[in-house]
C-alpha cells in the first residue's frame, strides 16, 4: 500500500516536471518554427532541452543508439514502436533531425503540450477514413519539401504481451508513393517504466535504437505487403533481442 501511495506520488511529480519546463520553453520553442522551417533547428534544440530537464527532475533518462545511420541532411521515414506516453521524451533524442509527426488527434486536446506538438504533428481521427486520408496528403507534402516524417505503424499503444501489433500499410505506401527511405526506430524499456495499462511511472533508463535504412527505390504498389512485412519482423526481432540480454 505504502509503495503504491509512493508511486502515486511519483508520477504526479513527473507530471509536473513534464508540463513546468514546458510552459518556461513553450514560446521559444514556438517562435523560431513559426518564423521559418530553416530555424526549426532551434526548436529541436530547445526540445531537447525540455527532455533533459524532465530526466534531471525524475529520474527518468533516455538514450539514443546508432543515431550515425540518420544522414540529416536527408528526407526519411521513421517508424516506430509504441509502447508509453514516455515515448513522446524519448523520440527527439531517439532521432537527431526535424520531423513531423502523424498523431492521434486526442492528443492535440493535452494542455500546452497539443498546442506546443501541433506546430509539429499532423493530426488524425483514426476512425474517420477521410481524415487519415487528408492526413496521408499533408505528409507527401512535408516530404516533397525535404522534411522527415515519424509514424507509429502499428496505429495505437500496444498493450499485449505481443513485442508489437500488426502493422498498417499507411507509412510504407507513403514510403514507395514518394520513394523516401525508411528508418525502423526500437524504444526500448518504455513500456516497463509504465506498465500496460497504467499511468504510473516509476524511475530507470528508455533506450532506442536507430535500425538499418530501408531503401524502397523502383518498389511499387506490389511490394507494400513484403515492404510492411519485413520492417515488421525487423523490429520485433530487434525488440525480441533486447528482452533477451
Amino acid at each position: 500500500m505504502i509503495k503504491r501511495i509512493i508511486q502515486y506520488i511519483y508520477t504526479g511529480w513527473c507530471a509536473v516536471a513534464f508540463v513546468v519546463p514546458m510552459l518556461v520553453l513553450a514560446i521559444p520553442m514556438v517562435i523560431p518554427i513559426l518564423i521559418s522551417r530553416k530555424l526549426d533547428f532551434i526548436t529541436y534544440f530547445l526540445i531537447r532541452v525540455w527532455v533533459y530537464c524532465f530526466s534531471i527532475c525524475t529520474g527518468i533518462w533516455f538514450v539514443g543508439h546508432d543515431k550515425k545511420r540518420v544522414n540529416s541532411r536527408k528526407s526519411y521515414i521513421f517508424v516506430i514502436n509504441h509502447t508509453s506516453f514516455l515515448d513522446a521524451p524519448a523520440i527527439p533524442i531517439a532521432i537527431p533531425s526535424s520531423l513531423v509527426a502523424l498523431g492521434k488527434k486526442e492528443l492535440s486536446k493535452i494542455p500546452v503540450f497539443g498546442w506546443i506538438t501541433s506546430r509539429f504533428a499532423i493530426w488524425v481521427d483514426r476512425s474517420d477514413p477521410e481524415s487519415r486520408k487528408e492526413g496521408s496528403q499533408r505528409l507527401k507534402q512535408m516530404l516533397s519539401g525535404g522534411t522527415s516524417v515519424l509514424v507509429a505503424p502499428e496505429g495505437t499503444r500496444n498493450n499485449t504481451e505481443e513485442p508489437l501489433l500488426p502493422f498498417r500499410y499507411g507509412p510504407f505506401r507513403l514510403a514507395i508513393e514518394s520513394q523516401i527511405p525508411i528508418i525502423p526506430v526500437v524504444i526500448h524499456n518504455a513500456g516497463k517504466l509504465m506498465k500496460r495499462g497504467s499511468l504510473l511511472l516509476r524511475p530507470g533508463v528508455v533506450h532506442s535504437y536507430c535500425l538499418p535504412e530501408i531503401s524502397v527505390e523502383g518498389l511499387t504498389e506490389d511490394d507494400l505487403d513484403s515492404l510492411t512485412q519485413s520492417t515488421y519482423e525487423l523490429m520485433k526481432n530487434k525488440i525480441i533481442e533486447l528482452d533477451n540480454q
